[in-house]
């Protein structure tokens, strides 16, 4: 009876880039060369959903990984040098974030160390609950990709950190860059110390160190494969300071990018269709033959009820009755989306921002336990004025656009009642009754608005401002047009003629000549150089413990993805160890090598390095003959860390007579029970002292099975949900094994599948059009995956069969 069960097998129409097991549910990410990003589940690997590619993230994904609870999912992206964060309930994109160089390799890991100073601060996280309003969620209509903040559920931002418990995002990538972010969102450290490409990583969960494998190239050699750990003790010494600043600088974070999605629907609330009152009378100075000012001309029309025919012409032709009708809705429903906005988002989002500036100030001030970590309190100080001017302007805007709309309202309606006057039509007895007070407000308002301006007419083409809240939303440089009149304020009077107060640093700046776009550019600017801070500190921090030369490789063919080959790495969390595991096809094909370091780089390690001899007698009852147990060679394709205690690896058969391909489990514990211990001389590269490295013989018992019909190449495994996906050379045939029980019928491929699906496989998902369910729901038989499914399913069945 074979070792695991088969439970599912698909010929896929497009070769695989990546793929890995979610952490939390029997669930796989696939991606692969066209872009698209799938999600199977176990039962006969159905398909949950697929994410295609697009232009606004790119097409070309470099790698994966899983967030510890497995609700969302990272993946980078090589054409457009993007990471993007993408929840597994509903496949949307929650969050994306530009890279300076290419990703080729990531780790997502949650620290597992505990503390009574991190036990308080998990209790007392939501504070900020009690304090602030809940951000209101933005209108569906507006067209950015990002779904962050217009989901119905209320808090997006904690959801989108998940628990309190620290969680970290390390991506490497080409010239030895590395970088972490905290909750996958906010970057805590830029490290430098790493040479070469990256080509596998993994942080310890006591964070005590980084290791990292890299792929560094010279002009006169092969590419050589190095081991490097890198001491990160400064974030295990201060890891309730590290993860309160993490928090609190990943809500700041999402907040600036609230209010920049807040910004975005104020410019698409606001039309081009208020311009053209603007373009109107400058087309009607342009082409009138008299030399008395517009000014005059409107003014005359209210005086004396009467018009130039220049007037009567580009009023009744151009604007007309219906037009300005039009207009006039136009500008009410624009300035009251805007004002909308501004007081219910931009306000409450300044507020929150507000608040945890002050928090972190507060921290700051603690210099003994956060000055270590970067954090500068006259930086952050400089970040809380930012937000106060930005408040402040908005407040402006909140003012210009209450001025305008009666402005308007009171301009419109006069301009309505004499325009059907003009036609000689009825005019309704409500609208007919101007008191003296409404004729002086039009008067200023026509004074004030419509005299012909040279300079403007050099700077923007046109000779008229009289729309006056575009200018706050136009992303750019140059002065406001028309800056708020702040003639006979007394606030400012008495702050020009006080000394004290005149430069205080207790007053916000107002920047009264500024948009409010530019004033939101810099208050982003003073804010990221306080968040970039931390980062280069702690980056600075970190240092080059180990660097072990392990073996060169040939040029490797474009056809293999790189993150398919080993060497692979595995943090032992119990044990606090980090396990390195490879092989050197040149040296010795028949052998597998694993190395280990202690997580604490100065800690001694026994049996740092071992061999495993790939040589074995399979164990077969049916083959009762003694010539059929010969001792057979084998060469790994591919090893990969079941757990902490077992290797699950694919073997294939080097003797000409046996090329079979069998996927095996390897205890470690056999392996590491060598009492020789190997000394490394560390001016050599491990190939060329491995005749010296301790060896083991294989020890198998009756785990593993031959993968008939398949030539098995790569595999990936998850020990939690004892699982394991074997993928084929041409990256497009995948098997998927329950690797916890021996398969009862291997011919009935059929059966397995049924038995698979009634097995009561926890926490996998159901389609989307369930989504309420979502991803934390049982599943209770094959049936629930509903017609959808079936359809997918058959559609991709006939694509094969095609």
């Amino acid at each position: 009876m074979p070792a695991f069960r088969q439970v599912g097998e698909k010929q896929l129409p497009h070769p695989l880039l990546c793929m890995a097991w979610s952490p939390k549910r029997d669930l796989i990410a696939l991606a692969n060369t066209t872009g698209e990003l799938l999600l199977h589940r176990l039962a006969s690997f159905q398909r949950v959903w697929s994410l295609s590619p697009s232009e606004y993230t790119g097409k070309e994904i470099t790698a994966l990984a899983w967030r510890p609870d497995g609700k969302i999912l990272a993946f980078s992206l090589g054409d457009t040098k993007q990471v993007v964060l993408c929840g597994v309930e509903k496949a949307e994109i929650l969050h994306v974030f530009p890279m300076h160089s290419s990703v080729t390799c990531m780790h997502w890991m949650e620290v597992t160390e505990e503390s009574s100073a991190l036990s308080s601060f998990y209790n007392s996280e939501d504070e900020s609950k009690l304090f602030l309003p809940k951000l209101p969620t933005l209108p569906k209509s507006y067209s950015t990709t990002s779904k962050i903040f217009s989901e119905e559920k209320s808090d997006e931002i904690m959801n989108l950190m998940g628990e309190v418990r620290l969680n970290v995002l390390v991506l490497g990538g080409d010239s030895g860059f590395v970088e972490l972010y905290a909750y996958g969102m906010y970057k805590i450290a830029t490290l430098s110390g790493v040479s070469g490409t990256c080509r596998s990583l993994s942080l310890s969960s006591d964070l005590k160190s980084l290791c990292v494998i890299t792929e560094v190239r010279s002009a006169d050699c092969n590419p050589q494969i190095c081991f490097i750990q890198l001491d990160t003790a400064l974030l295990s010494d201060c890891l309730p300071e590290v993860t309160r600043m993490a928090r609190k600088f990943t809500h700041i974070s999402t907040l600036l990018q609230y209010l920049h999605l807040s910004l975005t629907c104020m410019c698409e609330a606001w039309e081009d269709i208020l311009m053209q009152m603007d373009l109107r009378l400058t087309k009607f100075v342009q082409e009138k033959n008299t030399s008395t000012q517009v000014q005059d001309e409107f003014l005359e029309l209210l005086l004396w009820g009467q018009s130039s025919p220049e007037l009567q012409a580009l009023l009744m032709n151009q604007l007309t009755v219906k037009g300005l009708k039009k207009l006039g809705q136009s500008i009410e429903s624009s300035y009251s989306s805007i004002q909308k906005l501004v007081i219910s988002h931009l306000q409450s989002g300044s507020e929150a921002l507000l608040y945890h500036l002050s928090e972190v100030k507060g921290m700051s001030v603690w210099k003994q336990k956060f000055e270590p970590l970067g954090l500068d309190s006259a930086a952050l100080e400089g970040a809380i004025t930012a937000v106060g001017s930005f408040s402040l302007k908005a407040n402006e805007l909140l003012q210009v656009i209450d001025k305008s709309m009666k402005n308007f309202k009171a301009f419109f309606r006069w301009l309505y009642v004499a325009m059907l006057r003009m036609c000689e039509e009825h005019v309704p007895p409500e609208l007919n009754k101007m008191t003296q007070k409404d004729i002086a407000f039009v008067a200023d308002f026509l004074s004030e608005h419509f005299s012909e301006n040279e300079e403007l007419f050099d700077r923007k083409g046109k000779y008229f401002n009289v729309e006056r809240v575009g200018q706050y939303l136009k992303d750019e440089d140059e002065d406001l047009v028309s800056p708020p009149n702040t003639k006979g304020n007394q606030w400012l009077k008495f702050l020009q003629e006080s000394t004290h107060l005149k430069e205080s640093s207790l007053l916000f700046p107002s920047f009264p000549q500024k948009s409010l776009h530019f004033v939101k550019r810099m208050m982003e600017a003073v804010i990221e150089q306080c968040l970039q801070k931390p980062a280069e500190v702690i980056g600075k921090s970190v240092k080059r413990a180990v660097f072990l030369p392990l073996y060169s490789i040939a040029e490797s063919s474009e056809n293999t993805p790189r993150l398919f080959e080993l060497p692979s790495l595995w943090n032992d969390k119990k044990a606090k160890m980090h396990h390195v595991v490879f092989c050197m096809a040149d040296v010795s094909p028949s052998k597998l090598y694993l190395l280990r370091k202690g997580t604490d780089p100065s800690r001694h390690v026994p049996n740092s390095v071992v061999s495993v001899d790939l040589s074995h007698y399979l164990d077969n009852a049916e083959e009762e003959d003694a010539a059929a147990q010969r001792n057979y060679l084998y060469s790994c394709l591919d090893a990969r860390f079941y757990d902490d205690e077992m290797l699950t690896v694919v073997l294939q058969g080097s003797q000409e007579e046996n090329r079979r391909r069998v996927l095996a489990q390897l205890p470690l514990a056999s392996a590491l029970s060598c009492e020789s211990e190997f000394s490394w001389e560390p001016d050599r590269r491990l190939e060329q002292q491995s005749g010296a490295i301790p060896c083991q013989g294989l020890v198998l018992g009756n785990q593993w099975r031959e993968l008939e019909n398949m030539k098995a190449q790569f595999v990936a495994v998850n020990g939690i949900r004892k699982v394991a996906c074997v993928l084929s050379a041409n990256l497009r045939h995948i098997r998927v094994f329950e690797m916890d029980v021996e398969d009862e019928d291997d011919e009935g491929a059929e059966s397995q599948n049924a038995s698979a699906d009634q097995d009561g496989l926890d926490a996998t998902m159901t389609s989307e059009g369930q989504s309420e369910k979502g991803a934390e729901a049982k599943e209770e038989g094959g049936e629930r995956g509903g017609d959808a499914f079936r359809k997918t399913e058959e559609q991709l069945e006939s694509e094969e069969a095609l």
